[in-house]
């Protein structure tokens, strides 16, 4: 007598009515990613997201390793797929890549461009976005509150140095390798709040080359970053969903320190040293407002009130759902 097939596991379903909305928030977060100093996990976190897209990333990275490697190649790998939340995934990454091709040489122009006001708006949204992972907290445990105070200062401290780090000069025509592996670690850093990869980028000298290849359309270049972005995505979201279901509040914690620490790159008022190719790169010294103080100011107040909405409307539909 042969037992009967287990049923296989399937992704909670997603009401097809998020679909628009799931659109826009893939829009949001490849928008944030082109921005040095906002990460686009951040957006995620926002938006209600992030816990979703990674353990959907995570399943799809298993569906390829079983497909490759075993065991029960075809059955796992059916296995894996079915718990991925595609009608979530599919519509972020649309949104995502509509974002990168659509506005990012608009984006570049307005940073280098505008760097207060630019710095300004998303300072307010990282800012507000910080009550995020404090929200998501679990209960406490044993551990003393003294502590988790420390972590969060200690991975805020951790930030605002390697934000203070960025200065690397601009690669007019770099090898592709190095293209692949910085591809590699800025994907790491989209599903980290609090870190850039468009930050890491611009650190690196590939930052303007990146989105000025996206902008012409270099098939070539942009082929190879993704490579690298594929790479590193399948080599650490599984980490990330590991440590977000068996050590939640310390990894919370981590990442609103990050968070906290990534605002030294966008206080709006810098002064940027000059190199010897007479262009500035990476983060200036902070110091007091100079003009305009107004419109960044505003811009700032505008992203704490974006933020603030979408954390109440995330709130009520999650009440609702419940």
């Amino acid at each position: 007598m042969t037992s009967a097939p287990q049923a296989v596991e399937q992704a909670p379903r997603r009401s097809r009515a998020l679909l628009p909305l799931d659109l826009v928030r893939g829009f949001l977060i490849g928008m944030a990613e082109l921005v040095p100093g906002v990460s686009g996990g951040t957006v995620a976190l926002v938006t209600g997201v992030y816990e979703q897209l990674i353990g959907s990333a995570s399943h799809a990275v298993s569906a390829i390793k079983r497909l490759v490697l075993g065991p029960d190649r075809v059955a796992g790998f059916r296995t894996e797929v079915a718990r991925t939340d595609w009608w979530l995934v599919v519509p972020v990454l649309v949104g995502m890549a509509a974002a990168v091709l659509t506005v990012a040489g608009v984006m570049e122009s307005f940073v280098t461009g505008h760097p207060e006001l630019a710095r300004g708006l998303f300072f307010g949204l990282v800012a507000v976005s910080i009550v995020v992972p404090l929200r998501m907290l679990p209960p406490a445990g044993r551990r003393h509150p003294a502590l988790e105070v420390v972590l969060v200062l200690v991975m805020a401290a951790v930030a605002f140095a390697l934000v203070s780090l960025a200065g690397g000069s601009s690669e007019a025509d770099p090898a592709l390798p190095v293209v692949f592996v910085a591809a590699a670690i800025a994907i790491c850093a989209l599903v980290v709040p609090g870190v850039s990869g468009s930050f890491f980028l611009l650190a690196v000298g590939l930052y303007t080359t990146t989105l000025t290849a996206v902008d012409e359309r270099d098939l070539g270049y942009i082929a190879v970053f993704g490579l690298g972005a594929v790479v590193g995505l399948a080599s650490f979201v599984q980490l990330l969903r590991w440590l977000l279901e068996h050590h939640r509040r310390t990894t919370l914690l981590v990442m609103a320190g990050l968070m906290i620490g990534s605002l030294r790159a966008l206080w709006p008022w810098q002064r940027a040293e000059v190199a010897a190719d007479g262009e500035a790169h990476g983060p200036g010294a902070l110091v007091a407002p100079y003009d305009p103080v107004l419109g960044p100011v505003l811009l700032g107040l505008l992203g704490a009130v974006v933020v603030g909405v979408l954390v109440l409307v995330e709130e009520v539909r999650a009440r609702r759902a419940a």
